[in-house]
């Protein structure tokens, strides 16, 4: 299609009002794409979504959240209505600590700037509402990003992602200029893991450059060429360049099949998966040629790892103020979950904490607000169970390997027999 053969609809492009961020417009067979670049903390970037939508212009408008973030923009207390039980069975604990981090960072942004993150795609939201229009939610789900950028990065870097976001969402001071700069081009994500993106192909491919093919993908999915005249894409501007590209690049005729290959989050190697199980074979080995060696070897070898993993688990858990029935139950259970590579004893210690300590509405209605301080996930139920299970889980694996050690030491050091 050309421009002659445009709509009187598509030929207003030029009539757009201005705006303070980017604007570029892709046609793409009988549909124009207008992509603005947004800073997720600008009421700037809030009007312009306003008065593009306004003018009457688009019939349409994709936005760059996932139904889980759309959700919970339009439910904060959407956690709340989670089963927490299924959600340590389903090893989600992590994930919902991570967003609950996230999300505490935001606050604080929010409180310092007096600006509310992502105010463009909430004006974007009313808007369609308010004008009836549909709203495309073309980013890829948080969860699995974050799953991908775990899997993506080598083991050794993992530590440091994890630790510079909690070092980001706890620290007490307040969000440098910076930071909040870095929002202006980019998400959360992008703002938390800035620092290591730049610097790593690993960590940069999942979080940015995947997420610029995605959104392109779902826009030929969700407003393929010819379903609708105009769309408004509202994006980070830090996403304009990359997403642009590809909407002028032919996409796939079935950009399901890529985009279902962009949200499958990659398999542990065999040999990860294996090594729980080869721990256990190596230690109740450990145990066998002890007591075929004598007796009170053996013993020594079994108490070992009973005191040493469930002191490392146990004290875990005091450390994240459980309450004293979870703290003995984790003691008791480290030792014997360590070997069995099905259940692990985060699981064990978080649902004695439930039981011990069901969290109450007041719980879930604050939990956004407590645990933008650091005092307050301890406080809250919720988020205190989420770092029991974290750090039993921790513990109990550093007493694994502490106490694996120790077996072999007592096997195979110089005074073994």
């Amino acid at each position: 299609m050309n421009q002659d053969d445009a709509t009187p609809l598509a030929q207003e492009s030029s009539s757009l009002p201005a705006t303070s961020g980017p604007l570029k417009t892709i046609q793409v067979g009988g549909t124009y794409y207008t992509l603005l670049g947004t800073a997720h903390v600008s009421a700037e970037s809030a009007n312009d979504v306003r008065q593009l939508i306004d003018s009457g212009h688009f019939d349409a408008v994709a936005i760059e959240l996932c139904d889980a973030r759309h959700h919970s923009m339009d439910n904060p207390d959407a956690m709340g209505e989670q089963d927490l039980f299924q959600v340590f069975k389903q090893g989600k604990a992590g994930m919902v600590a991570a967003s609950l981090a996230l999300g505490a960072f935001q606050q604080r942004i929010a409180e310092q700037s007096g600006i509310q993150p992502g105010a463009e795609m909430r004006a974007a939201i009313e808007e369609c509402r308010t004008r009836n229009l549909p709203l495309l939610l073309v980013d890829r789900d948080v969860g699995i990003t974050l799953k991908r950028i775990y899997r993506n990065v080598p083991w050794w870097q993992r530590f440091s992602l994890f630790s510079g976001l909690i070092g980001s969402v706890l620290s007490r001071q307040d969000v440098s200029k910076e930071d909040i700069e870095k929002l202006k081009e980019g998400d959360m994500l992008e703002a938390t893991f800035s620092e290591f993106a730049a610097e790593s192909e690993a960590l940069y491919t999942p979080l940015i450059r995947e997420r610029d093919r995605y959104m392109a993908l779902r826009l030929a999915e969700e407003a393929p060429p010819g379903r609708y005249q105009n769309v408004l894409v509202v994006l980070g501007a830090g996403h304009l360049k990359g997403t642009g590209e590809h909407l002028e690049t032919p996409l796939p005729d079935n950009p399901t099949v890529e985009r279902e290959s962009l949200e499958a989050t990659p398999p542990p190697s065999k040999l990860w998966k294996a090594a729980p199980w080869l721990i256990t074979a190596l230690v109740i080995t450990g145990f066998v040629v002890g007591f075929s060696r004598n007796t009170d070897l053996g013993w020594q070898l079994v108490i070992e790892w009973f005191l040493i993993n469930g002191i490392l688990s146990g004290g875990a858990t005091i450390a994240a103020l459980a309450h004293p029935v979870t703290v003995i139950a984790t003691f008791f259970a480290a030792p014997l979950t360590s070997l069995n590579p099905t259940i692990g004893a985060g699981f064990v210690a978080a649902g004695v904490e439930l039981y011990m300590r069901k969290p109450k509405v007041r719980d879930f209605s604050t939990l956004r607000h407590d645990v933008t301080q650091l005092k307050g996930w301890w406080q809250n139920r919720v988020s205190r169970t989420l770092l029991v299970f974290i750090l039993a889980t921790v513990g109990s694996a550093i007493g694994t390997w502490v106490a694996g050690f120790r077996i072999a030491g007592a096997l195979f050091g110089s005074g073994a027999a």
